[in-house]
């Protein structure tokens, strides 16, 4: 673990071609300038803890629910470390891709099922 447990990475890879980790943030809401904050702690971390000098720069990827450009821009107008924000939602997927992906509902039931951190 690379840090206290309510500080967990949604998804770390590392592209073995391109020598680098891609971190990424997945947030289901409207994308909020503190979301860049996040991600660009984590990949901080990612840099300490795990990139070696070989590796290339950490990406860090954001994905969220809708976003703003114009608030992106600004947010991360001035970020030292590659950073992207994507949005997503579920009406986006394909009929095919959609029958593999649980319903809203689904997660969202799931997700109040969790324990409370705290």
């Amino acid at each position: 673990m690379l840090f206290r447990a309510r500080n967990n990475i949604d998804l770390l890879f590392f592209h073995v071609e391109q020598l680098r980790y891609y971190v990424f943030e997945l947030k289901t809401g409207r994308f909020q300038p503190e979301y860049a904050g996040k991600l660009n702690f984590y990949v901080a971390v990612v840099d300490d803890v795990l990139k070696r000098d070989a590796h290339n720069e950490t990406v860090g990827i954001l994905i969220c629910g809708s976003k703003n450009d114009h608030t992106v821009r600004y947010t991360l107008g001035r970020s030292a470390s590659p950073m992207a924000v994507s949005a997503y939602t579920y009406e986006q997927l394909s009929a095919e891709d959609r029958s593999l992906v649980p319903g809203v509902d689904k997660l969202t039931a799931a997700m109040d099922q969790l324990p409370d951190d705290g």
